[in-house]
């Protein structure tokens, strides 16, 4: 006997078909795109077993569906109620619960993601997770970038991160100039600091 069956639904968006999974209590379950299908499959598999899970297609509730296309008009805060249940380890779900705590327009990086979980040498294991994120979007794996604010990858491709984050109104070039400044006045910062140990001070 199927463990799981889950309906699955087609949404047209600005940028693509986007794939929708449900289960039975409305609580999103995946979300993908139509050219990464394959990839939502094996995510669904990974977390819920080999022959656990029967995808039926069908039309969502409005309860889904009216708020990812409220998103998609620019009511950007209407997924923020959505509900999700995902398999995972309990890695995985801390750092995924910490990315629904990343507001619109806002982004951070994988260490501060790290950091913001109280696991900050685990930088690598948060982008793994990251990157297993089974409910894209709604769980917005797309709001974290690199340390210089370049736009590292994305299972739903880089020009869908690229748009969705300038749909939230985040103007990459302006954080790139930010993120460099800063890290430009902590080096000199730093090799001041060096000097001042070195030499000692002669105030």
């Amino acid at each position: 006997m199927l463990a799981h069956s889950f309906v699955l639904d087609r949404l047209q968006t600005p940028i693509g078909l986007m794939l929708v999974v449900t289960d039975e209590w409305e609580r999103l379950r995946a979300i993908d795109w139509e050219d990464h299908e394959g990839r939502m499959h094996r995510l669904l598999r990974l977390h819920y077993g080999e022959a656990n899970v029967r995808l039926v297609a069908a039309r969502t509730s409005a309860s889904i569906r009216q708020p990812l296309e409220a998103y998609f008009g620019r009511d950007l805060t209407a997924i923020d109620t959505l509900c999700t249940e995902t398999g995972g380890t309990a890695f995985q779900r801390k750092v995924w619960a910490a990315l629904r705590g990343i507001p619109v327009g806002e982004t951070l990086s994988y260490g501060e993601l790290a950091a913001r979980i109280g696991q900050r040498s685990a930088v690598r294991a948060v982008g793994l997770a990251n990157g297993a994120n089974p409910v894209g979007l709604v769980v917005p794996c797309h709001r974290v970038i690199g340390a210089d604010a370049s736009l590292t990858g994305y299972g739903g491709g880089l020009e869908r991160k690229r748009w969705l984050l300038a749909h939230e109104g985040v103007r990459l070039a302006d954080l790139r100039r930010r993120r460099n400044r800063s890290s430009h006045a902590g080096e000199v910062t730093g090799r001041w600091l060096g000097a001042k140990e070195k030499y000692g001070s002669r105030s």
